[in-house]
């Protein structure tokens, strides 16, 4: 007999907490509600504060999209003053809003099946939030790198720190993130070797070396046509085009041609008593056996989310090899989107119009390769495999959420990115002081038996806003910890 995903959480649920459907939504209900309320009332709040502001000093509060000079009424001293470069807004409160939601799924999303990752194939809140983060590694590669050339700064500096910072977020992640006091002292002997900071400071360095090696400086001397002039985002990178299509071919290659001992080639299934217990051993099929065969079975991860559900017996690390790959892929999409901010950064109906444009585009590959189903179609979504179509699926909605935060935050200022913006600016200390802390008091608390959804989601609520709170005030003192 075959539960659904869905069936079998909601029967956990039940059983554990003994709530009604009504009394989770309740909670959850009484939840938002309070949260909009207090979100309310610091809009308010901040609005009283600034009505003795006048209109032309609140203005150059603000951070504008273009450089601005300082009003020379102002001051009655000569004063040399560089202009600045505008600072993204949106992309500081894309990050934070991820890694707002990834802190209150860390500490158990009040324990709803829906804020959990998906055993296999299919898509939750919790699926949404690495890929973004990735999506937005390179969104910023292309405007940081961009900014730093643009200043100057030679090819050979820009690499020699893009290592450094590869370096360290390794050592952060392999040496603090993958191992707790619970562990005990280190050994090689069963050391994970992939990891959420290790994944994602792969994919930065190959992000920013191609990047280092291809990047334009000044993008106004080239000049094109009527016709050309609307692709010159992508004509303009061509090597990196290739670079990318050459990636996604060896990951399809391999993922679909390499044969796996006692596996079907090209098996995309979770094993154990997955497909009628056919394949018991073939969990993740390419991806887990390269893994075992390169890294070892006592070097990844030996917890995947298909254990309980499907009763598999392997290792499967959701941050393998082969999965990097199309984390690489899924960071393009999201240096595609810098290359647009770059190169129609005057025009930000135009920035708008590709942003839609790729994410209809994305959004029909997705459908196809998924044939709108979980299970049914060429390449299902799937977070463990990061496979292609859940890769086109999450940059399709990282489109539109930046493209709607954009126009709403840099475009309109209708919203100052609160308070998301806070853990955005300090993602790196925000996210690492998580992992590191985020199990001792006060950030949660041992209770005796959970009677509630509420009780559990009052308490991961309250934690997450704790670190909000640590992320607002270093903001507030201007504290920000970069690598």
């Amino acid at each position: 007999m075959k539960l659904t995903e869905v069936a079998t959480h909601r029967i956990i649920g039940e059983k554990i907490y003994g709530t009604s459907p009504s009394g989770k939504r309740n909670s959850l209900l009484m939840a938002f509600g309070v949260l909009s309320a207090m979100t309310l009332l610091y809009i308010l709040s901040s609005y009283i504060s600034n009505l003795h502001c006048t209109q032309e000093h609140c203005r150059r509060l603000q951070h504008n999209f273009v450089s601005h000079e300082p009003n020379p009424a102002e001051s009655s001293v000569p004063v040399v003053v560089k202009a600045k470069r505008r600072r993204l807004l949106s992309l500081d409160t894309f990050r934070g809003f991820s890694l707002t939601i990834m802190i209150f799924l860390y500490y158990g999303g009040g324990s709803y099946w829906f804020f959990e990752h998906a055993p296999w194939n299919g898509l939750t809140v919790a699926d949404l939030l690495m890929p973004w983060f990735v999506f937005i590694i390179g969104t910023s590669v292309a405007l940081a790198l961009h900014a730093m050339m643009k200043r100057g700064v030679s090819r050979i500096q820009l690499l020699r720190k893009l290592t450094w910072r590869t370096v360290i977020l390794l050592v952060i992640g392999f040496c603090f993130l993958n191992y707790g006091p619970a562990d005990g002292p280190l050994s090689w002997s069963w050391a994970r070797i992939p990891g959420v900071l290790q994944r994602l400071g792969f994919t930065y360095f190959v992000l920013a070396l191609m990047e280092t090696c291809f990047g334009v400086k000044d993008l106004d001397k080239y000049q094109f046509g009527n016709w050309w002039a609307a692709v010159r985002d992508i004509i303009l990178y061509w090597p990196e085009w290739v670079i990318v299509v050459i990636l996604e071919i060896l990951w399809l290659c391999l993922t679909f041609l390499l044969p796996v001992p006692g596996c079907p080639t090209g098996y995309l299934g979770p094993g154990g008593i997955g497909d009628d217990g056919e394949y018991p051993n073939c969990t993740g099929g390419a991806a887990g056996y390269i893994d075992k065969w390169l890294l070892g079975e006592d070097h990844i991860y030996h917890y995947p989310t298909c254990k309980e559900l499907y009763k598999t017996t392997q290792p499967f690390d959701p941050e393998g090899i082969l999965g990097t790959i199309n984390s690489i892929v899924m960071a393009f999409f999201g240096l595609q989107a810098g290359k647009i901010i770059l190169t129609y950064r005057q025009q930000p109906l135009s920035i708008l119009k590709r942003f839609l444009i790729w994410a209809i585009l994305l959004g029909i590959i997705s459908a196809i390769l998924s044939k709108c189903t979980q299970n049914e179609g060429f390449i299902p979504i799937n977070k463990n495999l990061w496979s292609l179509s859940f890769v086109t699926t999450l940059s399709c909605f990282a489109f539109v959420l930046l493209g709607i935060m954009f126009y709403v935050v840099d475009v309109k200022n209708w919203w100052g990115g609160q308070p998301f913006i806070f853990p955005g600016m300090n993602s790196i200390f925000i996210y690492v002081g998580v992992m590191l802390l985020g199990s001792y008091f006060p950030f949660t608390w041992e209770m005796k038996v959970p009677t509630s959804h509420a009780e559990l989601l009052f308490q991961d609520l309250f934690g997450t806003s704790l670190w909000v709170f640590i992320a607002y005030l270093l903001y507030r003192k201007k504290v920000f910890f970069k690598i």
